[in-house]
């Protein structure tokens, strides 16, 4: 019985034994410093990308006028790119601020609930302050990217991007 077992195995898997070529320590360490080199290089190029992204210039978007926003007020608008939503909002103090629309979590929309002063991501129940865009509860990993606001001569202007 062994034979025949032998036999059927040897026909399923036919390995010439001779033939098989092993792999020594030192070709082995080789291979492996060869594959750490490459995600290392591959690491380093996503890095350097990223933060040649956050160098990129922005450039200034008129959102609105002083005087068209209330306390309480939000007005929605898209940049850096039309592609990236925002909002602006006008706090209960009058102060202005505003932050992309996209939750750092899963990117739902947030929404400004004035009542409670945060902005709300309603796919997770996570919140924001909205004076700071810090996180207040949920599962947000990290504050909302800020975006920089100019005032002059009675208009709110983008500036830029802070913490994207």
């Amino acid at each position: 019985m062994s034979e025949n077992t032998e036999t059927k195995w040897r026909k399923d898997f036919p390995i010439a034994w001779g033939a098989d070529n092993y792999v020594t320590r030192r070709e082995f360490t080789k291979f492996l410093v060869l594959i750490s080199g490459a995600t290392c290089l591959g690491n380093g190029y996503f890095l350097l990308q990223r933060h040649s992204e956050r160098q990129e210039r922005f450039t200034s978007l008129e959102i609105a006028s002083v005087d068209e926003m209330q306390n309480g007020d939000v007005k929605l608008f898209r940049y850096p790119t039309p592609d990236d939503p925002a909002l602006l909002l006008r706090l209960a103090n009058g102060d202005f601020v505003a932050y992309k629309q996209r939750c750092t979590h899963l990117s739902c929309p947030v929404h400004y609930a004035p009542q409670r002063g945060r902005l709300e991501c309603p796919c997770h129940n996570g919140a924001f302050d909205a004076a700071t865009g810090a996180v207040l509860q949920g599962p947000p990993p990290r504050p909302l990217p800020k975006i920089l606001l100019r005032i002059a001569e009675g208009k709110i202007y983008a500036e830029g991007v802070e913490g994207s």
